[in-house]
């Protein structure tokens, strides 16, 4: 579980083929401080688990769903990544909970400067619009956001001073895919409704 706080943001080192999956080395430095093998850190909002570690980096492995359903496919050498460790017991929530499992992908329409924040439009897959509401959590690319407006497929997100500059979310350009990972507790929701649905309509 993580927090959507991203504590740093690494880069990739290189990008290996292994098996059906890919090896990815990631230099990096604050979350790699504690870290050891079997760990689980977030890089851009996918869970990976530490299968090996070095002074300044650490490797992770990807394979199948994750592959497909995830940008890390998309990584190459130089790309930067968000990265976040699991969040402890005595954490502060600070952002709020997300699981490291990506709903899907969103598409960056456009990013434009407001002077006091960024806006940053990104058009969703209809099967996870039923899962954000205005002034709702979402995370992107493991960024714990705030919803600020939906019209039709986009999302609206304002992004502060603070999260252009520790983020990358701002350099995405139109057409970019985005990790995107709804709140779990609209999941819950939507599933607990479609069950309830259903049970209705057997007993008819």
């Amino acid at each position: 579980m993580f927090t959507g706080l991203i504590e740093e943001t690494g880069s990739v080192a290189a990008v290996r083929s292994v098996g059906d999956g890919v090896e990815i080395e990631i230099n990096a430095q604050t979350v790699i401080q504690d870290a050891r093998i079997g760990d689980s850190i977030s890089v851009n909002g996918v869970c990976q688990t530490v299968v090996r570690l070095m002074d300044h980096a650490f490797t992770v492995q990807a394979v199948g769903e994750t592959l497909t359903k995830t940008t890390m496919g998309r990584l190459e050498q130089g790309s930067p990544v968000h990265l976040e460790r699991s969040m402890r017991a005595d954490t502060r929530m600070g952002g709020h909970m997300v699981q490291g499992h990506v709903s899907g992908l969103g598409e960056v329409v456009d990013v434009t400067d407001r002077g006091t924040s960024i806006l940053l439009r990104l058009r969703l897959p209809e099967t996870l619009l039923p899962l954000v509401v205005p002034e709702g959590s979402v995370a992107l690319d493991g960024v714990s956001l705030t919803v600020a407006s939906i019209e039709q497929d986009i999302i609206g997100i304002n992004i502060v001073p603070h999260t252009a500059t520790h983020t990358h979310l701002t350099h995405h350009q139109p057409g970019d895919r985005v990790n995107v990972e709804t709140d779990i507790l609209g999941r819950y929701v939507e599933r607990m409704f479609r069950v309830y649905a259903g049970a209705l309509g057997g007993s008819k």
